[in-house]
């Protein structure tokens, strides 16, 4: 009916060792799916962010863009935060920077019909 004493000294003892491997175990999985996220979807993020902030800083007057609304047109004028596009002859309008999604090569957009 009682637990000898020789059992019972023992049994703390290998418990806190075994505790100890089966948290670090239980939490290797968990660290297994961070890494694989980060390389997988974080870092490549960040590659596009930096890719697309290089384009916007490179951004000079007369460069023909594509913004995320869809529309193509020349820059004419840049400002520290804005630029102005125009989107056909004589009609301009005032974008924020980071609206450009894509600058695209010289001669893409046909301005005369």
């Amino acid at each position: 009916m009682f637990i000898s004493s020789a059992f019972a000294q023992n049994a703390p003892t290998a418990a806190v060792g075994t505790d100890w491997m089966s948290s670090l175990t239980g939490m290797l999985p968990l660290v297994l799916m961070f890494v694989v996220l980060y390389f997988v979807m974080i870092r490549p993020q960040m590659r596009k962010q930096k890719e697309h902030r290089t384009m916007i800083e490179a951004l000079a007057k007369g460069d023909e863009v594509a913004t995320g609304g869809g529309l193509l047109g020349k820059v004419t004028k840049l400002g520290e935060a804005y630029l102005t596009l125009e989107i056909a002859p004589g009609v301009e309008v005032q974008l924020q920077r980071s609206a450009i999604v894509q600058v695209l090569p010289k001669g893409a957009i046909n301005t005369t019909k």
